[in-house]
């Protein structure tokens, strides 16, 4: 996993990149509440951390947009040459 950020610093942007292996996945409800629920998605890499945290909304958003193009993935062919 790959997650790339931009961040204002003192009128300038700084661009961070961290990577590491999705570790954990949580799900956060409130049974009072079921519309303020949150998804973390936790990744530890050798020199980065961190959590991804998203709404129901952005993870129906973010469903529905590979659902329309798993199709165009299934034909995908990864070829490897030696030297």
């Amino acid at each position: 996993m790959l997650v790339k950020t931009k961040k204002r610093i003192n009128s300038r942007i700084a661009r961070l990149e961290a990577s590491g292996e999705l570790k954990e996945v949580l799900i956060h409800e409130d049974f009072l509440k079921p519309k303020e629920a949150v998804i973390e998605l936790c990744f530890r890499g050798e020199g980065s951390s961190g959590i991804v945290e998203l709404s129901t909304s952005e993870v129906d958003l973010l469903y529905d947009e590979l659902k329309k193009r798993k199709d165009l993935l299934k034909g995908v062919k990864v070829l490897k040459f030696g030297k």
